[in-house]
């Protein structure tokens, strides 16, 4: 069942892409996509939205048809007999041997069979059956072979797969130990008439010719009781309030507060950077500019000082070099005399 609800979500999908594209193409649309024009948001999970894929998805179709009786437990498909010794079982240890828990049990499962019966048949009439309802399901293709492949054959174990257990046999197999009742005729009947009732019921509820365009589930009309049930006990709401709300106010609080704000704004910005721009400074003005540049430029103001100092005794004139020239000869002689 779920492998087909994705194909005829995976159709929708493509039937909305092409309305989109043919509607780009045409300006203004064309005839089919104006007359579509529903009230409500597209969602290719809306059954709203849908049917007539009957004609248009026939392998999708059969296959589900034959996946949702099963369900619904109609003999001699697959969920009839696992059902069945299910609904025995129960029946067995709670009307007959008195126990009132598994009599509770029976009963909710006679009721379940029944909703299970009804929403099945609403759900197929209103996905297959009657014109489509949006310009989407008008153009959905089959889906492709690989996956029409894969439902029918659950199709073809969902119809012919309950026949092995008939006999028991394939009970006594997994459970030699137990005691297999065989078919309870009482409670498979009781099993196929709610069956029945809850199919017909959700004929007559959703009868193709009610399905039009625009118009909302008919079981709006309980009340309160749809509003319940259509919400699903606000077990989303619930669930989002109480976990998913508290996860993102956490997520929030650890992106924005400890990773952004402390982390990446304080920690990285603040103390790394400014640490990092302190020993720079300290590295680069005390040490750099003023240790070593200042021994480089200390030795080139000596060499200049030096510089400037015997550029003064190179006056030009050749009578202070004669001068010097003498004063040196008498230096030497004077040297060599007292040696």
């Amino acid at each position: 069942m779920f492998l087909g609800a994705g194909s005829v979500i995976h159709a929708m999908e493509h039937g909305h892409h092409e309305a989109e594209h043919e509607h780009g193409r045409e300006g203004q649309g064309s005839k089919k996509t104006q007359r579509h024009k529903s009230k409500l948001a597209f969602d290719p999970n809306d059954m709203r939205l849908m049917g007539g894929l009957s004609t248009r998805m026939p392998l999708t179709f059969w296959t589900y048809v034959i996946g949702a009786v099963a369900l619904m437990g109609i003999p001699p498909l697959a969920g009839f007999w696992s059902k069945d010794e299910i609904l025995a079982e129960a029946f067995l240890k709670g009307v007959e041997e008195g126990n009132p828990a598994f009599t509770l049990a029976f009963w909710l499962l006679l009721a379940a069979a029944f909703l299970t019966a009804f929403y099945m048949t609403r759900q197929v009439l209103m996905v297959f059956f009657g014109k489509p309802r949006h310009a989407a399901a008008e153009r959905t293709p089959e889906s492709p072979r690989v996956m029409t492949f894969v439902l029918a054959a659950l199709a073809f174990f969902a119809a012919v797969a309950g026949l092995i257990n008939v006999t028991g046999a394939f009970t006594a197999w997994l459970e030699p130990e137990e005691h297999f009742a065989g078919l309870n005729l009482a409670v498979a009947g009781s099993s196929i008439l709610v069956a029945l009732l809850g199919i017909g019921l959700g004929y007559l509820v959703y009868r193709p010719r009610e399905l039009t365009e625009g118009v909302d589930d008919p079981l709006r009309s309980l009340g309160i009781v749809f509003t319940v049930l259509n919400a699903k006990y606000w077990v989303d709401e619930i669930y989002g309030f109480l976990f998913i709300k508290p996860f993102k106010g956490l997520s929030q609080f650890l992106a924005n507060v400890i990773d952004w704000r402390f982390w990446h704004d304080w920690f990285h910005d603040t103390v790394i950077t400014r640490t990092f721009k302190g020993g720079a400074q300290i590295l680069a003005n005390p040490i750099d500019l003023g240790i070593i540049d200042g021994a480089v430029n200390g030795m080139a103001r000596g060499v200049r000082w030096c510089s400037t100092q015997l550029r003064q005794i190179q006056t030009g004139y050749v009578r202070n070099y004669a001068l010097s020239v003498l004063l040196g000869v008498v230096v030497i002689v004077a040297y060599l005399a007292l040696r």
